[in-house]
């Protein structure tokens, strides 16, 4: 009865999300609270649901102070030399930026943290998409496969879940796939190559110049590295020179924006390459203090922010203004979190993911079990939208691994098997994960534009892999 009414509660939600037919956020609350009242658990929803709000609120935390972080960086013109030395080394070619995407994202990624990976490289690479015209379903696209096949890494979560759960070592379970690993890499490359250009076909085709026609000219990036007080300053001359004359002939008074009379005590800014140089630090040190974990991250995201605003922006009006202009970015964010806390709180509080892993172990008929890790293999990274890391790697995958071992199958194969795919690749699609709400919310897309867009794409790396580790040994086929 649980397992069933946990696989449609899930089924039921991909259904509303990638139809359009009901937005992630209501979906995310409303269908578990339906199915936690038909299993008959209404005098528990309270608590199953804070509960979920608990598990996740570090993240919501974390995400909503790295929006504005990195939001500020990019107003402060941080990421501005990157961007422009990618426009010239792709000369404005959407096929170029693609692959640069791919390969920026393998770099951050290998610290095996979704979330931070996702943080830099869409804040690094969104304006350069937006700049192109590029559809930024290209960039949550790759980003999601570079991300994916990353997460294998020993130190990457599904990875550690699989040593935890078996009793494995990482040369057991990881030193055999690395291979695989390394296929992986090469479709990721050879995705973003085929989604590239299809992209620069489709630019082509709207504007018959091609899509270089927004590389700027030196003048233009000279006027864009001027101080904004310079802009303002020159916006309230032309006003100042364009205010009408009254009917008597006599010049109107010039208007004068709130604080700026006789008086005001002035914040005089600071010089534009000393605050790029101390931004640019600055990030390098929360970087480096993310990887080195020196402190939980959602206090790394709070102290960074307060520091970066403070210097960048020290009065209250200007830190005013910061707040309101990305508070809608924020909200979007953090409140998928929170609703994604609400479906994993009453999944795993009333046990519906206990029983939707015993009832699919269950299925898996005795004459297969010689079989077992390429079929765990294959069906790991589409599970990824059933099934949390933790219900998967500590509830499914013992079982499946005992299953296999009575067919003289090793535990560490189907070990290895599983993290070609579940939560691998298919971690960023995942409902079930907070992640994938901070690619998608960064990225200004909707959770089923995305699914629908790079599901085969992921599907196919995973298949990839699968090839690469029976051809090079890793499990038998």
């Amino acid at each position: 009865m649980l397992a069933a009414l946990g696989f449609a509660t899930i089924a039921v939600l991909l259904l509303l999300t990638m139809t359009k037919r009901a937005s992630v956020l209501v979906a995310l609350i409303l269908l578990p609270v339906l199915a936690a009242l038909i299993g008959g658990f209404a005098g528990d929803l309270g608590e199953l649901i804070l509960g979920g709000l608990s598990k996740v609120a570090p993240t919501g935390i974390m995400i909503a102070f790295a929006v504005l972080y990195f939001s500020l960086m990019v107003d402060a013109g941080l990421f501005d030399p990157l961007i422009r030395g990618l426009l010239r080394a792709a000369r404005g070619d959407p096929l170029r930026i693609t692959v640069a995407t791919a390969v920026l994202t393998l770099c951050v990624a290998l610290d095996g943290d979704g979330a931070s990976t996702f943080l830099i490289t869409v804040s690094a690479l969104l304006p350069v998409y937006k700049r192109l015209g590029m559809n930024p379903l290209v960039l949550s696209g790759v980003v999601c496969l570079g991300a994916g096949v990353m997460n294998m890494v020993p130190w990457g979560g599904p990875t550690v879940r699989a040593m935890a759960a078996l009793k494995l070592d990482s040369s057991e379970v990881f030193n055999p796939v690395l291979p695989a690993m390394g296929f992986g890499v090469a479709w990721v490359l050879v995705a973003s190559y085929l989604l590239g250009r299809r992209e620069r076909n489709r630019l082509g085709a709207l504007s018959p110049r091609g899509p270089a026609t927004d590389v700027r000219t030196d003048e233009e990036e000279r006027d864009d590295r001027e101080p904004a007080a310079s802009a303002a300053a020159a916006t309230a001359e032309s006003s100042l020179r364009a205010t009408p004359p009254t009917a008597d002939g006599q010049e109107r008074p010039a208007l004068r924006s709130p604080g700026d009379g006789p008086g005001t005590v002035r914040v005089p800014p600071l010089p534009r390459t000393w605050l790029s140089i101390f931004n640019l630090l600055l990030t390098v040190a929360l970087v480096v203090c993310l990887v080195q974990e020196v402190m939980p991250l959602p206090v790394l995201f709070v102290l960074g922010f307060a520091i970066a605003v403070l210097v960048n922006h020290p009065t209250w009006e200007q830190q005013q203004a910061l707040l309101d202009k990305h508070a809608k970015s924020v909200v979007l964010v953090t409140t998928m979190i929170f609703a994604a806390g609400v479906l994993t709180g009453i999944l795993s509080g009333t046990k519906m993911i206990d029983e939707m892993a015993e009832a699919l172990v269950s299925v898996v008929p005795d004459s297969f079990g010689s079989h077992l890790p390429v079929a765990v293999a294959v069906t790991g990274m589409p599970l990824s939208l059933v099934f949390t890391p933790d219900a998967y790697y500590f509830g499914v995958l013992p079982v499946l691994a005992e299953t296999a071992s009575g067919f003289g199958t090793e535990p560490a194969e189907v070990a290895r098997a599983a993290i070609l795919g579940q939560m691998t690749t298919g971690f960023p699609l995942s409902p079930l994960t907070a992640s994938t709400f901070i690619l998608v919310g960064m990225s200004g897309v909707s959770l089923g534009e995305h699914q629908r867009f790079i599901f085969r794409w992921a599907f196919a790396t995973t298949l990839v892999m699968t090839a690469g580790a029976l051809v090079t040994g890793a499990f038998p086929l």
